[in-house]
């Protein structure tokens, strides 16, 4: 009895096993052969891992093929967590080699934090040769420390092209989260000027290297089927950087900006914007220090004033009110009036510039005097939306889109834009503060110069940034220069640009008696813009006070605009310095520099080729 239960007992379990084992081999069937396939797959998957190569980022260059940034090789020192027992002993020891600031220090140590241990962390990045020779050199001491000699971001011409070309800047969180790339240690992404618009140009295309790695991801060895990445574009600028060197250095200190257009092709050769920075220094990770100094800096030097900034233009704009009563009927060449320094409208009084007035002038000689009073009685008798259209017409008021970022487009008031804005009509006093560039007119340098090169060559010029014919980028930026003609009548342009050939000559405002004979004929137009209110009582007391008596922020802007050669014009220019006194005195002598130096940069690279501008209007 005993006996049979206990066969019976052995039998259940051996069929119990049996099932197990058999329920076991099915299981291990079915992953093995049904699903083996893609199990395999997946293994793969696990084990081989695509990495990113980083591609070398395009070049900018300036129309003679001159770098404006580039690449160059950077000595960089990494650090690896897990193949340091003390990291901080580590990095203590570096710190005796290498300048290891108490923000850099920080920065390792949250990275140390949140990143997995095996992913190298960048710790210095633009060391000298020396610098990474005595790390290398001292390599035994320092576990987890590693050395690379990779490519990095370099502004050869930092200062003079920093508005133009940006800098490059370590990504932030929303930057990383846009393309794998950027997790790359190390990489850089524009941030700032072309560097930034044109980041998926310039940034080109990465390869890939498969590798092996293990359970956590570490790589173990790099296996075949490699992809190299793909170099980014080109970018060749109309700059000249000789000119826009030459515009940076007479501009000094200043809060200014100079802009010089290429009449007959519409591109910018050179757009200055003082006081500057180094882009480098934001490249390689800028002091809080200095970021500070800049940010509270009056001047502004982030700021790219040709572009960004927006002033009242000031008698600059006085060619286009003579064009606009000109082709209105409200006035011909012959037309006078008397200036006595003063002009009555109701209530209030309107002041020239000249205190004790001009006496009698035609336009032309107020043009080349720039009367204030002459400009008072045309506004009298004008629209401002007559005049706004034809502002409008020569560039103010308007985007030019040449691809630098932050671009404004200034304000040219109407009727309708002050019921809108302002709730208010429109008053005639109003007219005549636009009549002489004050008011709510505002313009950047950009825009004067775009409106002198259309006065010059009385065709629908358009600037350029880009010279698409020698560049790898196709430009959508860039214009066919065959520029059709401004719709004016010819007469009444000849009549503005004798004016503003006076205003060089003797007895313009802009003559400068030392300027030698044999110089090329400059036909211009100064500018100066009040920033304050002159009250009656200042006027009664004291007298107007000079620029110079006034704290900077309270002194005039100083503006010229002008083209040359006069009798054939080949470049305009706008030059305008913040807080700067007067537009003859500070301006127009800067002008004339620019000017002369684009003509004898233009000189050089064709000595035998006269220039020749047609007149097609």
């Amino acid at each position: 009895m005993r006996y049979q239960l206990f066969s019976r007992r052995a039998l259940l379990l051996a069929g119990g096993q049996g099932l197990v084992l058999s329920a076991l081999g099915g299981r291990l069937y079915y992953l093995s052969v049904v699903e083996g396939e893609q199990y395999k797959v997946r293994a793969d998957k696990n084990r081989i891992s695509l990495r990113l190569i980083a591609p070398e980022r395009g070049d900018i260059l300036d129309r003679k093929g001159r770098k404006l940034a580039t690449n160059r090789q950077d000595f960089r020192v990494f650090l690896v967590p897990e193949q340091t027992d003390d990291s901080k002993e580590t990095l203590n020891k570096l710190g005796r080699i290498i300048d290891l600031s108490p923000r850099q220090l920080r920065r390792i140590e949250r990275q140390i934090k949140r990143q997995r241990k095996f992913v190298p962390i960048t710790v210095a990045e633009g060391l000298e040769w020396d610098e990474f020779a005595r790390v290398n050199v001292d390599a035994p001491e320092l576990p987890g420390v590693l050395t690379d000699a990779g490519l990095s971001r370099h502004y050869p011409n930092g200062n003079d092209v920093a508005h133009i070309v940006g800098y490059l800047a370590s990504p932030d969180e929303d930057d990383v989260n846009k393309n794998p790339l950027y997790q790359l240690p190390g990489f850089k992404v524009g941030k700032q000027g072309l560097e930034d618009r044109f980041e998926a140009h310039l940034r080109g295309y990465a390869g890939t290297r498969r590798v092996e790695v293990n359970s956590v991801g570490r790589e173990i060895r790099e296996l075949p089927g490699r992809q190299d990445a793909t170099f980014g574009d080109h970018l060749n600028l109309s700059i000249d950087l000789e000119l826009q060197r030459e515009a940076t250095k007479i501009l000094g200190e200043e809060a200014a900006g100079a802009v010089v257009i290429d009449i007959k092709s519409g591109e910018l050769l050179a757009l200055a914007s003082t006081p500057t920075y180094d882009p480098n220094e934001f490249t390689r990770g800028i002091s809080s220090q200095n970021w500070n100094s800049l940010l509270k800096d009056p001047r502004k030097p982030l700021v790219n004033k040709c572009v960004n900034g927006l002033y009242p233009p000031g008698s600059t704009v006085k060619m286009l009110m003579a064009l606009s009563a000109l082709e209105e009927g409200l006035v011909t060449p012959d037309t006078e009036y008397y200036c006595n320094g003063r002009h009555r409208l109701g209530d209030n009084t309107f002041h020239c510039w000249k205190r004790g007035g001009h006496g009698k002038l035609d336009l032309v000689g107020a043009i080349s005097n720039s009367c204030d009073v002459y400009f008072y009685e045309l506004a009298e008798k004008m629209d401002i939306d007559k005049i706004a259209e034809m502002a409008n017409r020569f560039g103010l008021g308007q985007l030019h889109n040449i691809g630098v970022d932050g671009e404004k487009s200034g304000l040219v008031p109407t009727r309708e834009w002050k019921e809108r804005t302002r709730r208010e009509r429109w008053q005639l006093g109003e007219t005549l503060n636009v009549s002489i560039g004050q008011g709510a007119l505002l313009a950047t340098p950009l825009q004067l110069a775009v409106m002198t090169a259309r006065i010059a060559s009385g065709k629908e010029v358009k600037p350029s940034l880009f010279m698409a014919s020698q560049s790898d980028y196709q430009d959508p930026f860039l214009y066919d220069n065959d520029f059709g003609r401004m719709r004016i009548n010819p007469l009444h342009l000849d009549i503005v640009r004798e004016g503003m050939e006076r205003v060089t000559a003797v007895r313009g405002t802009a003559f400068d008696p030392k300027r030698p004979k044999t110089a090329q004929k400059i036909a211009g137009k100064t500018g100066t813009a009040q920033v304050r209110r002159i009250t009656i009582q200042e006027r009664n007391t004291t007298g107007v006070l000079d620029n110079k008596e006034l704290p900077w922020a309270s002194r005039d802007h100083a503006l010229f605009v002008a083209y040359a050669p006069a009798e054939d014009p080949q470049f305009a220019v706008s030059i305008l310095v913040q807080h700067g006194g007067g537009g003859a005195s500070t301006a127009a002598p800067l002008g004339r520099a620019l000017l002369d130096k684009a003509a004898e940069i233009r000189a050089r690279a064709e000595p035998q080729q006269p220039s020749s501008l047609s007149e097609e209007v």
